[in-house]
């Protein structure tokens, strides 16, 4: 509820109009039944023509009086209610720009969506209920005392019947807010699990996984729909307690009025006044019904909404101040005894795929470690320096959607000129010429249209042309051929000449072009040396590396076999 209040506070005085115009719209509502009370009594009955009018004339003027203030209503708390999406989907990007690489580990992606897309929408409909709410709890007033001037007993009958008809509806509230928080959960989970399957669709229908896949997506959409359909079962019922009960007190008073009316104790103009002030009434208590599952929606929307903001960045095992080295200097990992030299493109042959993430993560201060650089920890230095100057480029980093070239324009100062030269060092210039539009092209999120291969090419480009100080390639070729892995080993030493560059891989190609080649095995650096000598003075290192020029030497025929 917080967080509403916020949302209320970011805007106050549009919400206090929006408070004002629906309150005189509701009591409006509760002064035409007087005004047709007098006109009956002063003027029917009376046989006084110019009362009569007189009386006439205020109910047209209320009316469109009540008509215009109600436009203004709808629009005023539209405007509050877009307003509060807006700045919620603003303080989400921010915050989500600001943790950066955490959110992928701790929150799914189909959660995010769920969150940014509905959660959003149904907090910010809370705030639609500002006016009308407060509205409501006035005209309610009015109406107590205006029939108290009519009839006490009839007063006290209407004041108690209306909180009785929303403690009735209590425990279908309660249960409702319950079964929206399971299915919101539910369905972030759905939607967590369809980008997976989109994103690994190709990947699935390789291996023939793809019908066991839809198996799951299909079980777990049931148990969604099952969901879905307790929170309608619960809303239904009280969007029919919300006709049904109304109308049956609206009943009870029309015949308690006629019986006074019959008995003397009240005018027929007042009995009129009576019904039309309990026909009034049904209004406010609408709005209070619905403003209740409003808010249960909005209360289980702001929770999700607080949990995503609650995600705070990780400070990789630190949170120091200091500068990073003013020239380019060693990297040091004391987990693995790894030392990157200053200015050299060195590769990094690791037994195990998940410790070369966790290497890279170490060295780009993605995870806490004592790694150094410059004989300084990192975790010592100020993160966003580190971030600027160290690069760790992942081979299935995100590629956003929109045109190429501006997906490629890492840096605001980088021309088309510059773009081509990266292209060219990670051997993309076919990915782009055999687009319609060129780099004008428009790709859609994650570059779906482009194969794996050209997906990885545009990513190396992309880490070219950000230049930093100092680049960690984890697997950058994996999913290309051998002959474009060649030609990229061959562009990156120029491209990245002067510059630390580091290639986390296996491929012989690749480490045959570095200046100097480790071995990590066992989280450990066992040997260091250049490629060949590597390959004649250990023999793991060898398996290694042949087993990966297998396994291009079989892509590379199966390619042969294609063409």
């Amino acid at each position: 509820m917080r967080y509403i209040w916020w949302l209320v506070r970011c805007q106050p005085v549009r919400v206090l109009r929006g408070s004002l115009i629906g309150t005189a719209w509701m009591i409006g509502l509760a002064v035409r039944p007087y005004l047709v009370s007098r006109a009956i009594d002063d003027g029917l009955r009376a046989h006084d023509r110019r009362a009569l009018a007189l009386w006439v004339t205020a109910i047209a003027v209320a009316g469109f009086g009540l008509a215009y203030l109600g436009i203004m209503r709808h629009r005023t708390m539209t405007f509050v209610r877009e307003d509060a999406t807006a700045r919620s989907a603003g303080v989400l990007l921010r915050h989500l720009s600001r943790i950066g690489a955490v959110l992928p580990r701790k929150l799914a992606a189909g959660e995010t969506a769920t969150v940014g897309g509905a959660d959003i929408g149904h907090a910010s409909a809370v705030l639609t209920m500002t006016g009308p709410g407060v509205g409501a709890v006035l005209a309610y007033a009015v109406v107590a005392v205006l029939l108290w001037s009519v009839s006490p007993f009839l007063a006290l009958f209407v004041l108690l019947g209306v909180p009785v008809m929303t403690i009735l509806a209590g425990p279908l509230l309660r249960r409702l807010e319950n079964a929206e928080h399971v299915y919101r959960r539910q369905q972030g989970a759905l939607t967590a699990r369809a980008g997976d399957i989109v994103a690994g669709l190709r990947v699935l229908a390789g291996v023939g996984g793809r019908g066991l896949f839809a198996r799951r997506f299909s079980a777990q959409s049931q148990d969604l729909l099952a969901q879905g359909y307790r929170v309608g079962a619960v809303r239904s019922w009280i969007d029919a307690l919300t006709i049904v009960i109304p109308g049956l007190f609206l009943a009870a008073v029309v015949w308690l009025a006629a019986r006074t009316a019959a008995q003397g104790g009240i005018t027929i103009g007042q009995m009129v006044a009576v019904y039309g002030y309990v026909t009034v009434l049904i209004v406010p208590v609408w709005f209070l019904l619905e403003g209740a599952y409003q808010m249960i929606r909005g209360r289980v929307a702001a929770r999700r909404i607080v949990a995503l903001l609650s995600l705070t960045a990780d400070d990789a095992g630190g949170r120091g101040e200091r500068s990073t080295p003013e020239r380019p200097a060693d990297l040091y990992d004391p987990d693995s005894g790894l030392v990157v030299p200053d200015g050299l493109l060195i590769g990094v042959a690791v037994d195990e795929p998940s410790e070369a993430v966790a290497l890279g993560d170490r060295l780009g201060r993605f995870a806490p470690s004592e790694a150094t650089w410059g004989g300084v920890p990192l975790a010592e230095m100020a993160l966003d320096e580190v971030r600027a100057r160290i690069l760790v480029a992942d081979h299935d980093s995100y590629l956003f959607a929109g045109a190429l070239r501006e997906i490629l324009r890492i840096r605001a100062s980088a021309g088309d000129a510059e773009i081509w030269a990266a292209l060219r060092a990670a051997s993309a210039e076919d990915v782009v010429d055999a687009l319609p539009d060129g780099l004008s092209t428009s790709v859609a999120a994650r570059a779906r249209t482009l194969s794996g291969g050209q997906r990885q090419r545009i990513r190396l480009a992309r880490a070219l042309l950000a230049e930093p100080d100092v680049l960690i390639l984890i697997d950058p070729t994996s999913a290309v051929d051998a002959h474009t892995e060649a030609r990229i080993a061959q562009r990156l030493r120029s491209a990245r000449a002067g510059r630390t560059t580091v290639l986390i891989s296996t491929s012989p190609l690749l480490l045959g072009a570095a200046d100097v080649v480790t071995h990590v095995r066992d989280g450990r650096v066992v040997a260091t040396g250049r490629h060949v000598e590597l390959l004649d003075d250990d023999p793991t290192y060898r398996a290694l590396v042949a087993r990966d020029a297998d396994i291009d030497d079989a892509a590379g025929h199966r390619d042969g076999a294609r063409r």
